[in-house]
């Protein structure tokens, strides 16, 4: 019987494809210690995480563009104490995994390369191709549920639109309930899911998926416009640094939440919201509902005025698209 091929394997020709450059078959093959014929099965092997491997005659093997892998250690020093750090290569999905994970280790955050079950909200799938976005959640807990829980993935939105915008995308706003986006194109997505615990404490787990080198065809099957970190920003950057600084973003959030809850982010949340004041359809299960967004309240729900009539929506219950 055949040997599968080891994550350390397929690890090791991703490194020598990094940089994006042309990289002939004969010298990858040399440098890995084996056959033309065993690459081209790990280059086949790479197309299982997504990975846009481009080969030409005459050229041999790159990446549709270069790519920097998460650094486990460079991460958890970046972070220090505030969060236990774990990067993983492949994963179903990180909210889920931690989730499952002992709630003594946190705060704790995980990272993937590459989720091949990446959930959105409502159950939607999301598209996470290897190293081209950063995947990740943080799990944290409170001894005692937050008074404003339901506004917190307003709070998430807003912090992370604010670390992006300090990086020099100034497009970036927030959409209500749980995406970033720039010019109406989507460029994160954010979950929040929370359970409760014995002697009323509460769990939460805070996932983002973030765009940052997104190849057409690897978003094929994304339903509306998209678009990458860097088409926003004059200078690329690094994979890492951008993850460490939502990570410590984060961090300071969730720590202060229970004590200042929404209010100090209410007024960036104005400022940044992308649907205020403007025409808004709102599906509510078969229902479709046209109005006007009016901004949210105190708790985060959703004011639409439509026919003379003030909705409160909550995000569980609604699907939301700015109208054309």
């Amino acid at each position: 019987m055949a040997q599968s091929l080891s994550e350390t394997e397929l690890l090791a020709l991703v490194d020598r494809l990094a940089d994006g450059a042309w990289h002939s078959g004969e010298q990858l093959a040399a440098a890995c210690g084996i056959s033309r014929a065993a690459l081209a099965k790990r280059v086949e092997r790479l197309k299982d995480w997504q990975l846009a491997v481009e080969a030409r005659h005459g050229l041999g093997y790159r990446l549709a563009s270069p790519i920097e892998r998460l650094d486990q250690a460079r991460l958890q020093a970046a972070l220090g104490h505030a969060l236990r750090v774990q990067v993983v290569t492949v994963t179903d999905s990180t909210n889920s995994q931690l989730l499952a994970a002992d709630a003594g280790n946190d705060p704790q955050a995980l990272l993937a390369e590459y989720q091949a079950a990446g959930r959105g909200r409502r159950g939607r799938n999301w598209v996470t191709p290897f190293a081209a976005q950063l995947a990740l959640s943080v799990a944290w807990s409170f001894e005692a549920m937050p008074a404003q829980l339901t506004a917190l993935p307003l709070a998430v939105g807003v912090v992370c639109a604010q670390r992006l915008r300090a990086l020099g995308a100034a497009a970036v706003k927030v959409k209500w309930p749980n995406d970033l986006v720039a010019g109406g194109r989507k460029l994160a997505g954010i979950l929040i899911e929370h359970r409760g615990e014995g002697g009323g404490s509460c769990r939460v787990v805070v996932g983002i998926g973030l765009n940052l080198a997104l190849q057409a065809q690897q978003a094929s099957d994304i339903a509306q416009p998209w678009v990458n970190l860097p088409e926003l920003l004059d200078a690329v950057p690094s994979r890492n640094a951008v993850a460490a600084d939502l990570l410590g973003a984060l961090a300071t959030l969730l720590a202060d939440y229970p004590r200042r809850g929404f209010a100090p982010h209410a007024q960036a949340w104005e400022e940044l919201d992308a649907t205020r004041e403007r025409a808004v359809k709102v599906q509510l299960g078969d229902r479709v509902l046209d109005g006007v967004a009016r901004g949210i309240d105190d708790d985060g729900a959703l004011l639409v005025d439509a026919a003379g009539t003030r909705h409160r929506l909550h995000s569980g219950e609604v699907s939301l698209r700015i109208a054309s």
